[in-house]
């Protein structure tokens, strides 16, 4: 398995180490910029997410039509030259096209599709806990390096390690990621439309959460560098640039510690949905201490709570999806999650931007509180992915048609045919069916 998914989560770390690596400085890089204002900022800080909302479930379908590969290599030249463009810019409206045609680079749901296809059901929580490990190193890596490079020799610099970056991804992805297995399925045309991603609803219960979870991370990096850099006067802390890294390094420490567990009590315990409400709990905590806070370390300590909050999601959301979607619809439903993800952050930069220029950071923390106790409580009444589980049969020894037949049956949910691998996988609900009973319906 590893062999499988890191080629494949080395790109997907290298493309987000770029997005990552102007957070912790862009507001106050687009503040500087002409014509700029603190919505603009706001803008320029979520604004790459609006094109990723409207091109991941095209990007997801593509690839469900045209190969992971091929979309995977359009997707990465497009955000090539978004980073070019800003790297280039010197006003906020160029700045802002180039951050809009990053976005437009969507590959993220095709890659989690991708690790989907590769994977086991049984063994894909430790992969996308693979590829969310990865991304969280380059996070880390990206918010010590971030305000040193862009302290020191100019953030337009950042962009250009971006698109060198996303080269590499590209020879990555010809020379060491493996080809996805041939699968085949009974869904008709009818089935395979878009609209029967929404037809779930625990699926359409995880497009939420992806809302939740990053419009709350995008008002977190809005307001981490400006309250930390800004004057005394202006109720900041008054920290030069290039030493926000002293801010991000413990909160990715205890950041990166938390995805274990979560993953562990998540996948091997059946425990996500309360895993996930004790994330939004320290999630909430967090942004009351930011909000709130009358010195530099009570801040820190917030920003600490939301880094552990916000990272035990990460092993466990894309993996939810593709539990709950069927085989076809894969890279569509992981599309959609993306989209409102990105729909998520792009109204977070929005609304921080609007609400720092207008009230200041205690409003902002407490529409921030007021929106994880609503998600809190969505999350509390979702279904447990854990309860649907996967017989897989040689079809050496079953019969492929009698396989084929088992849909009839409530309690099985989907089945299908991995030919590399000359499989049949039968998905079941635990609570009405157990797998040896499942194999009983074919003697």
């Amino acid at each position: 398995m590893i062999k499988q998914i890191m080629p494949l989560s080395l790109i997907v770390a290298l493309r987000f180490f770029g997005l990552f690596i102007v957070l912790p400085v862009l507001s106050i890089y687009a503040l500087e910029m002409e014509g700029a204002t603190p919505f603009l900022a706001g803008l320029v800080v979520g604004g790459y997410a609006l094109t990723q909302a409207a091109f991941q479930v095209p990007f997801g379908l593509m690839s469900d039509k045209i190969g992971r590969k091929k979309t995977l290599l359009f997707g990465l030249l497009i955000f090539i030259s978004g980073s070019v463009l800003a790297a280039m810019s010197d006003n906020i409206y160029m700045l802002l096209v180039g951050r809009f045609l990053q976005g437009a680079g969507a590959i993220g749901s095709v890659v989690s599709a991708m690790i989907a296809d590769l994977v086991k059901e049984e063994e894909r929580a430790h992969a996308m806990a693979i590829m969310g490990g990865t991304i969280a190193l380059s996070f880390a890596a990206a918010m010590i390096i971030a305000p040193i490079v862009g302290g020191h020799w100019g953030i337009d610099k950042l962009f250009w390690l971006t698109a060198i970056l996303s080269v590499m991804a590209i020879g990555i992805l010809f020379t060491a990621v493996p080809q996805p297995p041939k699968i085949v399925h009974s869904y008709s045309e009818e089935e395979s439309k878009m609209l029967d991603v929404f037809k779930d609803k625990s699926l359409t219960r995880m497009y939420i959460t992806f809302l939740f979870h990053s419009s709350i991370m995008t008002m977190a990096f809005f307001i981490i560098p400006l309250v930390m850099t800004q004057s005394l006067e202006d109720g900041g802390f008054g920290w030069a640039k290039a030493e926000l890294w002293k801010v991000y390094l413990p909160a990715m420490i205890f950041g990166l510690i938390s995805m274990g567990p979560a993953a562990v009590f998540g996948e091997k315990y059946g425990k996500g949905r309360e895993v996930f409400m004790i994330s939004v709990a320290i999630i909430f905590l967090g942004f009351i201490a930011m909000g709130f806070a009358t010195t530099p370390w009570v801040f820190i300590m917030g920003v600490v709570f939301f880094f552990i909050g916000f990272n035990m999601f990460e092993p466990l959301l894309q993996s939810f999806v593709a539990k709950f979607a069927k085989v076809h619809q894969k890279g569509a439903a992981l599309g959609v999650a993306n989209t409102f993800a990105y729909v998520g952050i792009f109204l977070g930069g929005l609304l921080a931007g609007y609400l720092m220029q207008h009230f200041g950071r205690g409003t902002l923390a407490i529409v921030v509180a007021v929106i994880a106790i609503a998600w809190f409580i969505w999350v509390a009444t979702m279904p447990n992915p854990n309860n649907r589980g996967n017989v897989y049969l040689p079809l050496d020894i079953f019969d492929r048609e009698k396989v084929a037949a088992l849909t009839s049956h409530e309690a099985i949910v989907e089945s299908y045919v991995n030919e590399t691998e000359n499989i049949a996988v039968v998905k079941y609900e635990k609570d009405m069916i157990d797998e040896d009973e499942v194999r009983g319906l074919l003697s």
